[in-house]
Order: structure tokens, then sequence, then C-alpha cells
């Protein structure tokens, strides 16, 4: 589907555009934020839980917001409110995590570990901090207790001064050389929740690097438990060649329960070394590579885990914030825990024991349940290394909304190489049954996740943000904007945070857009 221009009424940012395109009158921003009855959420999250507190505003990881005006029939009166320039950028662009929204102020960290806070209302910098070191995946912040915690680089975590941006404490986390920290956090019950994953400066999972899973106290950083994803001590026999696991996208926590829910990332080496071909220096499953776990929220103990890919050859993360529901199958109504990821498919699990209740793929399929790679031969795969579902589900009223990339990636025994496909999709399928119910394509990758804002889906495919009919899928309106969105859409009542952060053409200016309604 050829993106469609947006209808009249919906306003357009031109690339490079950094002044409204028309007098926009100061919102009042005088909506006073309702509450959340969680007793153990940080007062900071409690106090704004109608807006957008978490990384994917809620402990359940819905993505979804109700308490706006937005809809279908008044997103096109969005106007721009204010825009940021990033200064820098990485090879991964410039910004990749969801921006937090609470008591009148925008807390975003960029790729190069700078954080900002910013006046909701007008945009002005209330403070900022400098990076201490870039970060290779999609990093952010927390926000609670009077503290804002974020990896100040791959090496580091810490705590600042939501006030200052002043300093106040440093993890003790032991990292290998190839080892590091690049996950949006999350605050609960007074503990900071976050993971390491096998990368370096060198790149991605190099040998003798697991991820673990930490809860922090959030008073002193001091380390609570931890859980190392990786079910071997020496690394599945091959320490010095092996890593894998840790978890690149932010927990989901059932209250109720004190249950966390995490999405696992993939074994390596992918597809394997000429020394060890296919894999061959990790024998077995790899757990808990590839995987959902579930694990105490006070002691870090395993409750029980899924692997949806055993011993993976394709870099095939199940690494998707989990989504929890509750709904009915086979006409009883089930807890369950919803995950996705660069397998290309979406899985319902029962909450208290993983046992799947059923599987849904999504995107193009093409080999990708190979196992193993002939000498000398070669094979192209669907989903390929940027395919998949590669970035954040949301959920409202029985309909999870999935945003899909097919790209495939050809590969030997031993290496892999990108391939050329840039098509993507938004599949929303019913968690019932796991029955797709529409599927809407675009021409480029949908890397802006999906939010929920009342009857409308938002998400991005390359430069331009769509917003999609919720029932149907059909596309009401779009915006472009000053680069590709490369980071999750963020609606926070009247307003729609856009972070536009990867140039991917010349000319392209990462920035931080916001649209809102008039009073």
């Amino acid at each position: 589907m050829t993106p469609t221009p947006p209808p009249a009424g919906v306003p357009t940012i031109a690339p490079g555009q950094t002044t409204p395109l028309a007098p926009t009158p100061e919102p009042s921003c005088s909506r006073v934020p309702g509450s959340s009855d969680i007793a153990a959420a940080p007062p900071e999250v409690a106090r704004n839980a109608t807006l957008w507190p978490l990384p994917n505003k809620d402990y359940a990881g819905t993505r979804s917001s109700f308490d706006s005006r937005i809809t279908s029939e008044t997103v096109g009166d969005l106007e721009p409110a204010w825009e940021f320039d990033f200064p820098e950028s990485t090879a991964w662009g410039a910004v990749a995590s969801s921006p937090l929204v609470m008591d009148g102020i925008v807390y975003v960290q960029d790729l190069s570990s700078n954080i900002y806070a910013f006046d909701f209302c007008s945009g002005e910098m209330l403070w900022d901090r400098a990076g201490e070191g870039p970060s290779l995946a999609p990093n952010g912040l927390a926000v609670g207790w009077g503290k804002v915690f974020a990896a100040s680089s791959a090496a580091d975590f810490v705590a600042l001064d939501s006030s200052t941006g002043d300093l106040l404490w440093r993890a003790p986390i032991e990292l290998t050389s190839t080892e590091g920290i690049d996950i949006q956090p999350v605050v609960y019950d007074g503990l900071v929740y976050l993971s390491t994953a096998p990368r370096s400066e060198e790149g991605l999972y190099q040998g003798n690097a697991t991820g673990i899973i930490y809860a922090l106290e959030q008073e002193t950083g001091r380390i609570k438990w931890e859980f190392n994803t990786v079910d071997s001590e020496d690394i599945w026999g091959n320490r010095e060649v092996n890593s894998g696991g840790g978890a690149w996208f932010p927990v989901s926590i059932d209250t109720d329960r004190g249950m966390t829910y995490w999405g696992i990332g993939n074994p390596a080496p992918f597809p394997g070394t000429e020394e060890f071909p296919n894999g061959s220096s990790r024998p077995g499953p790899n757990l808990y590579t590839d995987s959902m776990v579930a694990l105490d929220h006070e002691t870090g103990e395993l409750e029980w885990y899924n692997q949806v890919r055993p011993h993976d050859l394709f870099d095939m993360d199940f690494h998707i914030s989990p989504i929890l529901v509750t709904t009915e199958i086979d006409g009883v109504a089930r807890d369950v825990a919803l995950g996705a990821g660069k397998t290309g498919t979406v899985h319902a699990f029962d909450a208290d024991t993983g046992e799947e209740y059923w599987v849904t793929k999504v995107g193009i399929h093409l080999n990708d349940d190979t196992m193993e790679i002939p000498p000398g031969e070669s094979v192209t795969v669907y989903p390929g290394l940027l395919g998949g579902v590669e970035t954040h589900m949301a959920y409202a009223d029985g309909m999870v909304y999935v945003p899909v990339i097919n790209s495939p990636s050809t590969w030997t025994s031993t290496s892999s190489m990108f391939g050329s496909g840039r098509a993507g999709s938004v599949v929303a399928i019913d968690v019932r049954d796991g029955s797709i119910r529409w599927e809407t394509e675009f021409e480029s990758w949908v890397l802006g996740s999906a939010t929920i804002v009342n009857d409308l889906v938002l998400t991005a495919a390359g430069q331009t943000v769509y917003w999609l009919d919720r029932a149907t899928g059909d596309i009401v309106g779009s915006v472009e904007v000053s680069a590709w969105v490369n980071a999750p859409l963020v609606a926070a009542g009247d307003t729609i945070i856009i972070p536009a952060g990867f140039p991917g053409a010349p000319g392209q200016k990462p920035q931080l857009v916001v649209l809102r309604l008039p009073d």
C-alpha cells in the first residue's frame, strides 16, 4: 500500500521544519491527571496514570490511552505544539525508546545516552545531563520516588535527581567486556528492573556474555536479586565463543500476582562460525533464549518459561515486552501473557503456567524453520535480521495490534547478509483465538510500534506517522515528520509525542515532534 497524503485538516510537517506551520495557541495543559490505585507504584507513576508514566503506558504493557479527546473525528485538528532537535545521532539513529510524561514534564533519553527534561506545555528544556557513552540498542528512562533511572552508558546504571539531573548513585553491576546495559527500566514496589545483554564497543553478541536481569533497590542501587537468562554456567559448553539471552525491552508486571514477565533475546553466534557452523558451539535448546520467562517480583525466582525457538540460528529474539490481559478462551476467562518477537509470531501463554493457548504467524515466512544449512549452500529466510515483530504491540478491547516488518536475510552456515525488502504492516489479532481480523500494509518498515488512542491505532512507517481506524485498519490520516520514526509514539492526554529519531536520507533531521489538540 502506498502511503497516502493526509486528508484535509491533518497537519503536515516538512522534513527539517523547525517552526510550527501556523500560530498555535498556548495550551493550558490544565487537566488534572488521573491516579492509579496500585499501592506499590511510585507516587509519580500512580498520580499520572492517565498520562504516560511507564515505557508502555501501564504495568500490563497495553500502550493504550482513553483519557484523551483525540479520536478519528478530532485527529485532523492536531497542531504542532513544539519540537526539539536532537544534537547527536548514532548508527541506530538519535532516539529509540519511549518518552515519559508526568507532572508536567517530558523525560527522554537519546541513543547517545543524553537525558532531557522538557516542560510538557511549552517544550522549554528544564534540565539535561550528558551521556557517558552511546547505546547500541533501545535504552530509556524510568521515573519514580524523586529519581530518574537510566543507563548513563552501556557500562553504567545511575539514579539522578528528577528535579535537577544531579547524580544520586551508581549501581554495582559487574559486566564482562562484552556485556552491556541497553534497556528502558521499569520501577515498582521500591525496585528498579533492568537487564544486561551481550554487547560491546565491537558490536552485539561477542563471546563470553550473558544477559542478566536485575532488581535494584531504588534508594541505594543495591542489587536485591538477579536472574541469569542463560541456564548454563559455561554458556552451553563454550564460554569463549558463545553468548546470549538478556532482555532488550521493558518488563511487564502483574501487580496482583506479583509477577514480572520478560521477553528474552537470542543465542549466539548466529548462525555459527567457521569452526562451529550452524550453532554447533552451543548444542541443545540454549535456554532461556527466545523465551518468555515469568519471575517473582520480590525474589527473582523463576516461576515458568516457554521457549518458542529452541537452538535459534537466525537471530530471532523473542524480545517484545509482554502484554498482560484477561480474555475468554474456550469459554473460560483466562489471564494471558501475550508475547512476540523477530520470530514473526505472536503467542498467548497462561499467565500462571506458561501453557501456550495459541500462536499466530504474522508477515512473510520463508525457510524460517530451517535447523541446518549444508556447507557451501545459502538460504533466504523471512523474517530476516531486521524482520518480524521488531517493536511494541498495543492492546485494547480484546484485540492486540502488531507492527510487522517484512525484510529477508540470506544465510549460510556461518554468515548472514541483509536483504532488500522494506515492507511492513500492522495486524489486528483477536486474543481469544489468535485469528487475524485485519492487516494494513505499508511500503516502509514499521518501526514506530503501535499505540492506541480511543478508536485509533497510531504507528509509523518510515518518515510517515499514520492514524488507523482501530476497528477496520483503514488509514484515517497521516503526517510526515522530519526523519524516520525509530521509537514508539506516546499519547499523553490531548498530546501526541513523536520521536522522529533516524535520519534515513540526506536532509532528514532527528527531532522530538509534539502535536496537540487546541483548547
